[in-house]
């Protein structure tokens, strides 16, 4: 049987639950790999033969080598876990977080300066406001 998941409607955002999980276990296993040094210098070495030693699925290898985040995390990526390749290729999570919004890094500090991005758009689809008060209870028209 299905899991309802009511939260799947909010534009733009993939929640990281138990299904996500499952689905990424083997990427971010990858991802916590390069914590250590030498991983991260086999990875820089050679990263094609560095990610095919892990069973990822080849659209996750080909997230990571395209340094796609936004797929990775569609793909079972946690953020926290893909930041180790970030902090491999010497780049901040600001820059990650930066190029994830199509927005350099500078744009997007003062984006999150300014206070972050308006609600506008970014709500659960059919929401004016409070999240509850439009929904229905299920079974319910």
């Amino acid at each position: 049987m299905p899991i309802d998941k009511s939260y799947n409607d909010i534009p733009g955002t993939t929640i990281f639950d138990a299904e996500q999980s499952r689905q990424g276990y083997w990427l971010n296993q990858f991802c916590m790999s390069l914590m250590k040094a030498d991983n991260r210098v086999r990875f820089k070495a050679d990263e094609r033969a560095y990610l095919d030693e892990w069973p990822m699925t080849d659209a996750q290898k080909a997230a990571v080598l395209a340094r796609d985040l936004n797929e990775c995390i569609r793909l079972g990526g946690n953020i926290y876990f893909l930041a180790k390749i970030g902090a491999t290729d010497g780049r901040s999570f600001q820059q990650m977080a930066g190029s994830m919004t199509g927005m350099t890094e500078e744009e997007y500090r003062n984006m999150m300066i300014a206070g972050g991005r308006s609600v506008e758009g970014n709500r659960r689809v059919g929401e004016d406001g409070d999240a509850q008060a439009h929904r229905q209870p299920q079974g319910k028209k």
